[in-house]
């Protein structure tokens, strides 16, 4: 665990570039190759919601919600560059806007359908608030859909390899240890946050959330063809779906 100094806007606001160019590109392979047909099945039929894309990002995702038929996604994510390209190809049921997951003030009580939380929960210093304030902005009977990494992964997540390269088996270490991990991605310095299992399920429990299901994604066969890197999801559980119904 780290305990240096981070600052999550200006690690994201200096990411932004590349992680948008490779979204253009075509995306990441573990979404594209795995986790969008995961999250867009537990969204189910999406025609003519009202739906909050929380941690939008480029707007990616969002873009894909709406495209399937949504009557309205509002996209929330604090990084400014990250906005300005999801407004550069929104459609006329998207909007994307600065602010904080944390704080929805600005959103009314029980306006959204559905809410979904792509891989952003491990971005949150406190996930709990993001939790409570989506439960506060969902219509009864509303679901809020989260993807996230799974906290075996998180813990740590570093493949043992052996001599050839070849990886052997995951290292899980300091799991009941929370708080932030720093890594690099694209030569860039990213802070996450681990938590554990119970955290996150007492989170959303405590918020007034039902579980209503957990879903441990891994790679199918053609997927895999396509996608060879993606072997380790044969292998460990890199990621977890929450589904969650007010």
């Amino acid at each position: 665990m780290s305990n240096g100094s981070y600052d999550l806007r200006s690690e994201w606001a200096e990411l932004a570039p590349y992680w948008i160019a490779e979204s253009r590109a075509g995306g990441d392979v573990s979404r594209k190759g795995m986790l969008d047909a995961y999250v867009l099945a537990a969204c189910g039929n999406v025609e003519g919601l009202s739906i909050l894309d929380c941690g939008c990002g480029e707007g990616r995702f969002g873009r894909m919600l709406a495209g399937r038929g949504a009557h309205r996604v509002l996209g929330v994510d604090t990084c400014e560059p990250m906005i300005q390209a999801a407004r550069e190809l929104q459609s006329d049921n998207e909007e994307y806007v600065v602010g904080d997951v944390q704080d929805l003030h600005f959103l009314a009580d029980e306006s959204f359908d559905l809410a979904v939380s792509y891989l952003n929960h491990c971005d949150l210093p406190d996930f709990a608030a993001n939790v409570r304030e989506v439960f506060r902005v969902l219509k009864a009977g509303g679901r809020f859909v989260i993807a996230n990494l799974h906290p075996m992964r998180s813990a740590t997540g570093a493949w043992y390899r052996g001599p050839g390269g070849e990886k052997l088996h995951v290292h899980l270490d300091r799991y009941f240890d929370e708080g932030p991990r720093q890594f690099v991605m694209k030569a860039c310095r990213i802070t996450n946050f681990h938590r554990t299992l119970s955290t996150y399920i007492r989170g959303f429990l405590n918020a007034g959330f039902i579980v209503a299901d957990i879903i441990e994604p891994t790679v199918e066969p053609k997927a895999l063809e396509m996608y060879p890197e993606l072997d380790d999801e044969l292998r460990v559980p890199n990621f977890i779906i929450y589904v969650l119904k007010k």
